[in-house]
């Protein structure tokens, strides 16, 4: 059975493609290269067609994940394509729900930080875009907690890899 997640944030360059590296690394480890589609998006199009900011690429690639793609913006045919649509603050959720065309798509829609037990509920994913290093370094630890126990639940739910 195939799974298919999209991580969304507003411009695609920082934070959503640092969860799609962070969650196919993950799908990597554990074996399932194959059984799950990853992809990432933006709610706007000012970065289409470019690749991930260079700070994020850096600070993931000092944990060995590798962040790859061009940016592109999320469209409503995208719910069709996609079981999971993880968006990575409210504002982007709230976003997402207004672009759905109805409450079956309104459902696939969640925060990334709400798979995370240890997080809040209604937490987001910080926007480093205009910080410092730090910013990028947290964003990658939320990314990882929060991907680790989405995986887990898409595992359970689907059946996948034991």
């Amino acid at each position: 059975m195939s799974v298919s997640v999209c991580f969304v944030c507003l411009g695609n360059i920082c934070r959503s493609p640092t969860a799609e590296g962070v969650f196919r690394h993950l799908v990597g480890e554990a074996g399932l290269d194959g059984t799950i589609e990853i992809d990432s998006a933006g709610t706007a199009a000012y970065h289409v067609g470019e690749s991930p900011d260079p700070r994020s690429t850096a600070t993931a690639a000092r944990r060995g994940i590798v962040l790859e793609g061009a940016a592109r913006k999320f469209v409503a045919r995208d719910f069709a394509r996609f079981d999971y649509v993880v968006a990575m603050d409210r504002k982007n959720r709230d976003d997402l729900r207004r672009l759905a065309p109805d409450a079956e798509a309104c459902a696939r829609i969640s925060l990334l930080r709400d798979h995370d037990p240890s997080s809040p509920a209604e937490s987001d994913v910080p926007d480093p875009y205009y910080g410092g290093a730090k910013g990028f370094e947290e964003v990658v630890d939320l990314c990882e907690r929060a991907c680790a126990a989405l995986l887990a639940t898409i595992r359970e739910r689907h059946g996948i890899g034991g």
